[in-house]
C-alpha cells in the first residue's frame, strides 16, 4: 500500500496538470487591452530613449565645436610661427649684412688736417711784427702813431694771400674726389638698411621702391643680390605672384653665385605650387634638393614635395 500511494497521487495530479495547458493555450481568445499604466511605462521608456539620443547629439555637437576651436587655435599658432620665422629670417639677414659690411672710409680727417698748417703760418708772422715796433722805440712820438697801422696793414696781407693760394687748389681737388665714387660702401650700407627697415615694418610697397632705387644705384654692389631677393619677397608676401616670380628669377640669372639663389628657387617652386602648376613646381623644388641638399631651402623643398605626393599632385 505504501508503494501504491505515490502512484495514486500521481494519477490524481496528472489530470490537473494536463487541464491547465489545455485551457490556457486552447483556442484563440482576445487579448486584453494594455492598461493605462502599461501605456505610461511604454511612453516613459520611449521618452527615456529619445532623451538619451538628444544627450548624445548634444555631446557630439559640443565635441565638434571643441574640435573647431582647437583647429582655429592651431591655425592661429601656425600663422604666428610663420610670422616669427619670417621675422627671424629677416633679422638674421640684417645681422649678417651688418657683420659683413666694411667700416666707413676715413677720408674727411685727412682733408681737415691740412687746414691747421696755413693757420700756423700767420701765427708765426704775428710775433715778428712786435719786434719791429719795438725796434722803432727810440723815437717816442712816431712809434705810437706807426705801430697801429703796421699790424693792421701787415695782418691782412698774409691773411688774404694764404687763402688765395690754397682756396683754388683744395676745392678743385676735393669736389671731384667726393662726387666721383657713386658706389661708395659707406653710402651703400645705409641705403640698404633703410629699405630693409621698411620691409621689417611691413611697408612692402615702400620697401620694394627703396630696394629698386638701391639696385639702380648699386647694380653690382655687394648687397645687390640680397636687395633683389627682398624685392621678390615683398611681392610674394602680398601674393603678387607674377611680379615675385620675375624678381626671384632675376636673382637666379643675375647673381648665380649668391647664397640667395637657393631661397629664390624655393620661392619660385612655392609660387608654381600656388598657381597649381604642379609639374613646374615639382621640377623647381627637385632642383633645390639636388643643388643644395644640406640647406634649409632643401629641407623645406622636401616637405613641400611630400605634401604634393600626399595630395596627389
Amino acid at each position: 500500500m505504501r508503494r501504491l500511494a505515490p502512484l495514486l497521487l500521481l494519477t490524481l495530479a496528472l489530470p490537473a496538470f494536463a487541464a491547465a495547458p489545455v485551457t490556457g493555450s486552447g483556442g484563440p481568445r482576445p487579448q486584453a487591452a494594455p492598461s493605462v499604466e502599461d501605456r505610461l511605462q511604454l511612453l516613459e521608456r520611449r521618452m527615456q530613449a529619445l532623451t538619451d539620443i538628444l544627450i548624445s547629439l548634444e555631446r557630439l555637437q559640443q565635441e565638434v565645436q571643441d574640435l573647431r576651436g582647437d583647429l582655429e587655435l592651431q591655425n592661429h599658432s601656425l600663422e604666428t610661427l610663420k610670422k616669427r620665422q619670417r621675422d627671424l629670417y629677416v633679422d638674421i639677414d640684417r645681422r649678417i649684412t651688418q657683420l659683413t659690411s666694411p667700416p666707413p672710409a676715413a677720408a674727411p680727417p685727412a682733408v681737415g688736417g691740412s687746414a691747421p698748417s696755413p693757420v700756423a703760418a700767420p701765427a708765426g708772422g704775428t710775433p715778428v711784427a712786435p719786434p719791429d715796433t719795438a725796434a722803432g722805440g727810440p723815437s717816442p712820438a712816431p712809434p705810437p702813431a706807426v705801430a697801429p697801422p703796421v699790424p693792421a696793414t701787415a695782418s691782412p696781407a698774409p691773411a688774404t694771400g694764404a687763402p688765395l693760394a690754397e682756396t683754388p687748389a683744395t676745392p678743385a681737388g676735393a669736389i671731384p674726389d667726393e662726387a666721383s665714387p657713386p658706389a661708395d660702401p659707406a653710402q651703400e650700407q645705409p641705403m640698404y638698411k633703410q629699405a630693409f627697415d621698411l620691409l621689417m615694418q611691413r611697408r612692402y610697397d615702400e620697401a620694394k621702391q627703396a630696394f629698386r632705387l638701391f639696385l639702380a644705384r648699386y647694380p653690382k654692389g655687394r648687397l645687390a643680390a640680397n636687395a633683389q631677393y627682398w624685392v621678390g619677397e615683398a611681392s610674394y608676401v602680398t601674393r603678387d605672384f607674377a611680379t615675385a616670380l620675375a624678381d626671384f628669377s632675376k636673382v637666379v640669372q643675375d647673381f648665380p653665385a649668391s647664397p640667395k639663389v637657393a631661397d629664390a628657387l624655393l620661392k619660385m617652386g612655392f609660387i608654381r605650387y600656388e598657381q597649381q602648376e604642379w609639374a613646374q613646381a615639382r621640377k623647381t623644388l627637385e632642383t633645390v634638393v639636388e643643388r643644395y641638399p644640406s640647406s634649409t631651402a632643401a629641407r623645406l623643398a622636401r616637405k613641400r614635395l611630400e605634401r604634393m605626393r600626399i595630395e596627389g599632385n
